[in-house]
């Protein structure tokens, strides 16, 4: 008679795909993303940004287009960066009431009912030196730059924008823009604040995406240093206080950590961005076949779900829509 084998058998739930969905515990879903778009002037514009395979700059005719694609794929929002015709030292364009973005929200309330916009809320696209505020010197300066994204949120607001999404770190912006839009009875607006956003060389294939590559320096005055955790709960406790309703980490990929702090400490809604440069890795060793693209794309979502992202902003939405 054999002796019975003591040992536990983890892997009786794991023996056939039905039972592995039965146990899973994460379940990405379509609701979880948000998809960037990049809205620029002109008509029937739709260029390829050469760092992000599948990834356009397009004008407002092909950004509705777009955005009815997304609603079909049942991916219920999108965020939009604007590249202006023109910059200027102070990013006019950015709170032009009738600037690229007010006009690309506009077009897609007008035309694509039903679909969340979420608006950008910085000035690194709009400013000729492609800093994120006023620069004075060679310091950029917090509260003067603060003034100018509120006006900008205002007009988002406006246009017909369903949230506001400010990601320049500045000290005391989401208390501007939640103070401005409040006292224009937009009371009702949300604010998704990028609460614990760092300074991080993932941004790379972004700055062509957007055109805000900084002519000099850096955003390490703002932006916060890679190495800290602590300071991203300091970070998100200070916009929580002063009006943010979603919080988010950005990136996503290297900083998991901080996601799961983040959602544990405060059990807000947390949104994490799958930013460009994680997403042109992918693109890219998959394009030379070292990876399986499809199966890495779905498991790097799945652990940031996983690490407690309630959403996710990444340019992968529409494939990961139409595998789930």
């Amino acid at each position: 008679m054999n002796t019975p084998v003591k040992f536990t058998r983890h892997r009786r739930t794991r023996m056939t795909p039905l039972l592995r969905s039965m146990v899973r515990e994460t379940e990405l879903s379509k609701n979880d993303f948000i998809y960037p778009l990049f809205s620029v002037p002109g008509k029937n514009i739709k260029k390829e940004i050469s760092s992000m395979q599948g990834v356009y700059q397009m004008s407002i005719d092909n950004i509705v287009k777009e955005c009815e694609e997304v609603k079909s794929l049942g991916i219920p929002a999108v965020i939009l960066f604007g590249i202006p015709p023109q910059k200027d030292e102070v990013g006019s364009g950015a709170y032009d009431a009738d600037g690229i973005i007010q006009q690309t929200v506009r077009a897609i309330k007008k035309e694509v009912p039903g679909i969340v916009v979420i608006t950008d809320v910085c000035l690194c696209e709009y400013t000729s030196h492609g800093h994120c505020g006023i620069v004075l010197g060679e310091e950029i300066v917090n509260d003067a730059s603060i003034e100018l994204l509120a006006k900008e949120a205002l007009t988002h607001a406006q246009a017909g924008a369903d949230m506001i999404a400010p990601s320049d770190m500045f000290d005391g912006r989401v208390q501007a823009i939640r103070s401005i839009l409040d006292a224009n009875h937009f009371d009702n607006i949300p604010i998704m604040s990028y609460a614990a956003k760092y300074a991080s060389g993932f941004y790379g294939p972004f700055r062509e995406a957007a055109e805000s590559t900084p002519k000099f320096g850096d955003r390490r005055s703002h932006q916060m240093d890679p190495a800290n955790s602590d300071e991203a709960i300091r970070e998100v406790q200070t916009d929580i206080d002063e009006g943010a309703d979603i919080v988010m980490v950005k990136p996503a990929l290297s900083y998991l950590d901080v996601i799961r702090r983040v959602k544990d400490t405060f059990h807000m809604p947390t949104a994490a961005y799958n930013v460009s440069g994680e997403y042109s890795m992918v693109k890219a060793a998959g394009k030379l076949g070292w990876i399986d693209e499809q199966r890495v794309m779905m498991e790097i979502l799945t652990s940031i779900k996983r690490a407690g992202a309630d959403i996710i902003l990444t340019y992968h939405a529409k494939e990961a829509a139409k595998l789930l």
